[in-house]
């Protein structure tokens, strides 16, 4: 094992990290460690690559410096000695929320929203390294067929799947509107048509993500700068009565309220999008009580039957999540990969990295990707529009 390892670093509280060489992790007792082979970013290491006022006051610069990253896919290359389950050689990713054994919820099956629960990435270091040392009880084995690029990304897909499935996983046949469309909508777009749901609506900003949600399964996508009665348009397509489900995957106070605008009475709105001011008005009353909604709160991924669902339909084929995944790059470039999350017009959904050339280049190849890790089947001609409902 070598001593040094690379690693995306936040060594100030400002904009950016560095690309810096530190020591390789030593492992507690109840801890593994695994050689990353890929790494992809979530929404929340790009608020801490800004540091933004989330991130200062939830990490602090006290905390700093810290490794970012939680979302991963690696080989074990070393055990605690209180690790019996795992072995070397496992392929495993992460699910990022740590329990705390004393727990209520921990003690009634709810772990994934245990009251004092740790997240890999923001509470203590993360994956964007070589390597990166885990509490074995949060490991999960893949399985051999999943490539690296979309293990890695097992963790966002969780989310999706969760908000898609609710607490009753009653979707076949189901309406659904997806609002929003960033990587986490657009996977949900995709587990919604793997699992059955028969018309399905999305809801977004970005024209380029909106191409991605009809590749990835959507019936009818809505851009909220044209498309004015978005309420309506649902309300026409679904025989008058409105959505069996809604997902709020956006935050937004706009959002939210077509949402359970569209939503018909006895229906589900799965809320996971974050409002940044922590507030909405709603009508209480026509919207909940006499609606008979059900309200479901999403917070990461059920632990760890969403995980055995989500590797269930990667593995089987039915769900290709190749769309979403539109850039892969080194690790050592991981400023190109925030780059193209920041710019706007954004042109990216998911970016993966990778730890090695050959491992990349193998992924570019069969996600049909250039050399500059673009996804050449989604590039769009300059000024060309895709097609989305217009009124």
């Amino acid at each position: 094992m070598p001593e040094k390892m690379w690693a995306v670093v936040k060594q100030r509280p400002e904009l950016g990290a560095s690309y810096i060489e530190m020591d390789v992790p030593r492992l507690r007792d109840d801890e593994i460690l695994v050689k990353v082979k890929a790494t992809s970013i979530c929404g929340t290491d790009v608020h801490i690559y800004n540091w933004d006022p989330w991130s200062d006051s939830r990490i602090g610069p006290g905390r700093l410096p810290q490794v970012l990253g939680h979302e991963l896919a690696g080989e074990i290359v070393e055990v605690g000695r209180e690790v019996r389950v795992l072995k070397p050689g496992d392929y495993v990713s992460a699910e990022t929320h740590i329990p705390d054994l004393q727990d209520l919820q921990t003690w009634v099956g709810q772990m994934h929203i245990g009251e004092h629960m740790k997240i890999l990435g923001v509470d203590m270091n993360g994956c964007f390294a070589e390597y990166i040392a885990m509490p074995a009880m949060v490991a999960w084995k893949n399985d051999q067929s999943i490539p690296y690029e979309f293990a890695s990304v097992q963790e966002p897909l969780g989310n999706a799947t969760y908000a898609v499935l609710g607490e009753d996983n009653d979707v076949g046949g189901r309406s659904m509107v997806i609002i929003g469309d960033g990587p986490i909508a657009l996977f949900a777009t995709g587990v919604a048509r793997a699992l059955g749901v028969t018309s399905i609506f999305v809801v977004g900003m970005s024209d380029f993500n909106l191409e991605l949600a009809k590749q990835m399964g959507a019936d009818h996508v809505l851009n909220v700068f044209r498309d004015t009665d978005r309420v309506g348009y649902v309300k026409d397509h679904t025989r008058g009565f409105g959505a069996d489900i809604v997902l709020d995957m956006a935050g937004s106070a706009a959002g939210i309220d077509d949402g359970l605008k569209m939503l018909r009475k006895g229906g589900r709105f799965s809320a996971f999008g974050i409002v940044p001011d922590r507030s909405v008005s709603i009508d209480y009353n026509a919207s909940l009580v006499f609606k008979g909604a059900q309200i479901v709160g999403i917070n990461g991924r059920k632990m760890f039957d969403t995980w055995y669902r989500v590797r269930n339909l990667l593995s089987s084929g039915r769900l290709d999540i190749s769309p979403v995944i539109t850039h892969m790059f080194l690790l050592e470039d991981f400023e190109k990969g925030f780059a193209k999350l920041l710019e706007r017009p954004r042109m990216a959904a998911k970016v993966v990295f990778f730890l090695e050339q050959a491992e990349l280049e193998a992924a570019r190849q069969r996600r049909g990707m250039s050399a500059d890790g673009v996804r050449l089947d989604v590039r769009l001609p300059t000024g060309e529009v895709p097609r989305v409902f217009h009124e």
